[in-house]
């Protein structure tokens, strides 16, 4: 299990080659690669800034996927998550997860994706073509993929 937080952009393929080499348990790997888009409802974004608050995020992040480990028996994971500003097409996040079993990995990718957007402490600033700037606030849609987690069984 691995968890961090940077301003330092990632290589996908280089995470995924560290983190499975040499394990031979791992029977399926999930994959999520998170990037900035570049419009928002219909308007040109321009950046994106990320702040957190360092040592707490981290042990956030510990513990969402510590919870994810025990649900799914993974062999190992990793989560990658930029903090900064970040423009369009820019990585954002990585979640990689493996398990003895694909339908294991999947479902702890789904699942720590799902608890990053709902209870990550981060904080979001869009910055528009126009000008404007506004902080992301939480979706309904995010509560209730959180709340599907909460009574899911396998």
């Amino acid at each position: 299990m691995s968890v961090r937080v940077s301003t330092a952009d990632f290589d996908v393929s280089e995470e995924m080659n560290r983190l499975t080499a040499g394990n031979t348990e791992i029977g399926g790997v999930a994959l999520f690669a998170g990037k900035v888009r570049g419009d928002v409802n219909g308007e040109a974004l321009t950046s994106m800034t990320l702040e957190h608050y360092p040592g707490m995020t981290e042990a956030e992040l510990e513990r969402i996927e510590g919870e994810a480990q025990r649900r799914f028996e993974l062999s190992t994971s990793l989560i990658i998550h930029r903090v900064g500003e970040l423009k369009p097409g820019d990585n954002i996040v990585l979640v990689i997860t493996c398990a003895p079993h694909r339908k294991h990995a999947f479902a702890a990718a789904e699942f720590l994706m799902d608890y990053l957007k709902m209870y990550a402490p981060f904080w979001k600033k869009e910055t528009f073509a126009s000008g404007a700037t506004r902080w992301v606030d939480a979706r309904e849609s995010d509560d209730e993929a959180a709340a599907a987690w909460a009574a899911y069984s396998e």
